[in-house]
């Protein structure tokens, strides 16, 4: 059984390997190494600037800007969107009012609520930004428009036209737009979940906030984590929803400017190809790192039931 095993193994995964290599490290190697030149973009002509781009780019206040606004999104991005997912998954799951023949229900109608919450997945997140743009128009939007119903007429915000209101509103969306997917998807964790834990839980007089971080969230913590890190790379990329809501370069001011609209810009409106690949290595360094640190701060004992 043993004869030809390697050349089995080595013959199934050549070729998946070899388009690895050709399609996404290639791509990596070549940013690497046009971020050390002064490539346009358009011309075959470049030549070799050393660290010159990374100099350049340590010294870029608007990239430092970046920076900060990724690292909000970071913080903030996935722990609404995970909590919110969670929650509304554990009330559609486990939160409904006890039954005759079950101590733990979920809610009448919970597979209605979630084809609702999914419901944004199903839109492209272009017209989830347009949709929301025109809500946000100070004149005509949906939001100053319900204000005024409200008699709140002196309250009509600039919503992304206020550099301190542009990155939230921006964060708000993206928000709105994901919550929905987890919620499905922690809702299929929780199904999956035996209801004799809840109920000896609840027979020994646990209640609803202690079987969830007691039961739910220790059973779950594999696919949060995984969400953690699908959410991170989202929260770092951010690129559409800036590009279609914001109004100017990456808002007022570069209120809501990110990483990847900056690279963006500066390959496409600046003719800086080089200098926009050291942006692109500035993101995945930043990309693995937070990779890195939430697989580390998540690692715990897998639990089994």
């Amino acid at each position: 059984m043993q004869h030809g095993k390697y050349r089995f193994i080595v013959g199934f995964l050549a070729v998946p390997l070899a388009i690895y290599a050709v399609f996404v490290i290639s791509p990596f190697l070549q940013a690497i190494y046009y971020s050390f030149t002064d490539w346009t973009g358009l011309s075959p002509d470049f030549k070799m600037v050393g660290f010159g781009n990374y100099r350049k780019m340590f010294a870029d206040d608007v990239f430092w800007k970046s920076v900060g606004h990724n690292v909000l999104l970071l913080l903030v991005l996935p722990l609404v969107t995970l909590g919110l997912g969670l929650f509304f998954a554990f009330m559609l799951n486990v939160g409904g009012r006890r039954r005759k023949n079950a101590a733990v229900a979920g809610v009448r109608g919970s597979g209605l609520y979630k084809v609702v919450y999914f419901f944004p997945q199903v839109l492209s997140i272009a017209i989830v930004a347009l949709l929301f743009q025109f809500a946000y128009n100070p004149n005509s939007g949906a939001l100053n428009s319900f204000l005024s119903a409200v008699g709140l007429d002196s309250v009509q915000p600039n919503w992304l036209g206020d550099p301190d209101l542009a990155l939230w509103c921006v964060m708000a969306v993206m928000v709105w737009s994901n919550v929905g997917f987890y919620v499905v998807l922690f809702s299929a964790g929780m199904s999956s979940i035996p209801k004799d834990f809840y109920e000896a839980a609840l027979l020994d007089g646990a209640n609803r906030i202690q079987t969830f971080f007691r039961i739910t969230l220790p059973l779950l913590w594999d696919t949060v984590q995984t969400g953690w890190v699908y959410m991170g790379i989202m929260a770092l990329d951010g690129f559409a929803v800036v590009q279609i809501m914001t109004v100017g370069p990456g808002g007022p001011d570069y209120s809501t400017e990110v990483l990847a609209y900056f690279l963006y810009t500066k390959a496409f409106r600046d003719g800086q190809a080089g200098y926009a690949t050291t942006l692109g290595v500035a993101l995945l360094i930043v990309t693995m790192i937070f990779a890195g640190i939430v697989m580390k701060l998540g690692r715990r004992e897998r639990l089994e039931f």
